[in-house]
């Protein structure tokens, strides 16, 4: 038991000499429980991130399989992984970057059928996907369960971020309000994505799950944070307060 603690130490003793982090940052780590959706493009920096911080436990939710293309940007995936579903795929893969993580694996599709029990065993969920309709369903549970999470989209060179926490603002129907008809928004697979826009959106995300947890900084809610990578510029957007007609959080 002593040794163990030894190793924590060791192994976190970096982000805990970080002003603010310390010691009971990393305890509110080691009992947090993230559900992240997607463990591709967005999903490999963040699980990857989250692991080694010390998330006690993470779920890994993702239908597909690991195909040759997608090695270029989720550099999660090792080539002998090609062919297995992403969620056990990613699993494997970071029980060897830390064996004290409590993994889950979810290797089918997010419903509105399922996404509510899903909920119930975590307290912070990563959207990771590029599915519009997964986005609203993820949305409208959080909502409905009032949990926090953190979304993230990427494109080409350009990405954007976004927190939502209950009360605090928006949420991501109120924004978007419905999901876009087919052909109106480009598509990774229609232009394309450059693998590292990818890799700077989910440590972006992976960071506002452990400044949620350990309450350091500023969390992007109420606002959303643009990055368009080809010329390196940012804003962030700032939201008024939530719809009162959105269809998930409003009257």
């Amino acid at each position: 038991m002593v040794q163990n603690m030894n190793l924590s130490f060791e192994r976190y003793q970096r982000q805990m000499l970080v002003s603010g982090f310390g010691a009971e940052g990393q305890e509110k780590l080691t009992n947090a429980r993230v559900l992240v959706v997607g463990a591709g493009g967005l999903g490999s920096p963040v699980l990857q991130y989250l692991t080694g911080a010390g998330i006690g436990t993470i779920g890994i939710a993702d239908a597909d399989v690991v195909s040759v293309s997608n090695l270029h940007r989720q550099i999660l995936h090792p080539e002998e992984n090609v062919g297995i579903n992403k969620a056990e795929s990613a699993a494997m893969q970071l029980k060897k970057l830390n064996d004290q993580v409590a993994f889950h694996t979810y290797p089918y599709f997010i419903t509105s059928e399922n996404i509510d029990e899903i909920l119930t065993d975590y307290d912070f969920v990563v959207l990771c996907v590029d599915n519009f309709e997964a986005r609203f369903i993820i949305n409208d549970a959080c909502v409905r369960a009032g949990k926090p999470f953190s979304h993230g989209g990427v494109v080409a060179m350009n990405g954007q971020v976004m927190t939502y926490v209950p009360g605090q603002g928006p949420c991501y129907r109120c924004i978007f309000e419905e999901v876009p008809e087919p052909g109106t928004v480009p598509t990774s697979s229609e232009v394309g994505i450059i693998g590292p826009a990818a890799g700077v959106i989910g440590n972006l995300q992976a960071l506002e799950v452990i400044k949620y947890f350990t309450g350091m900084g500023t969390l992007l809610t109420g606002q959303m944070l643009t990055f368009d990578l080809m010329t390196m510029k940012s804003r962030i957007v700032k939201f008024p307060s939530k719809n009162p007609e959105c269809k998930a959080c409003g009257k």
